[in-house]
């Protein structure tokens, strides 16, 4: 999957405006639910066949990413 091709968005239409998987009604806050429950990725994505592998490590890499941005301008 591209990195200029975002894997979640936020719709208000949507959720409420929930950040989902793009093209799902799948909170990205699931995903990340799991992992803390110590469930794995392929567990996640057993339960939520909508998300592909690709979107969710996406969604995951782009979180780090933030993460760590603004880690770095903390500083």
């Amino acid at each position: 999957m591209p990195a200029t091709v975002p894997a979640v968005h936020s719709d208000p239409e949507i959720l409420g405006g929930t950040p989902v998987f793009v093209g799902t009604r799948v909170p990205f806050r699931s995903l990340i639910d799991d992992l803390e429950r110590s469930h794995s990725l392929d567990e996640f994505l057993d339960a939520f066949p909508s998300v592909s592998k690709e979107k969710a490590v996406a969604a995951l890499e782009a979180a780090h990413e933030a993460v760590s941005a603004g880690a770095r301008s903390a500083r």
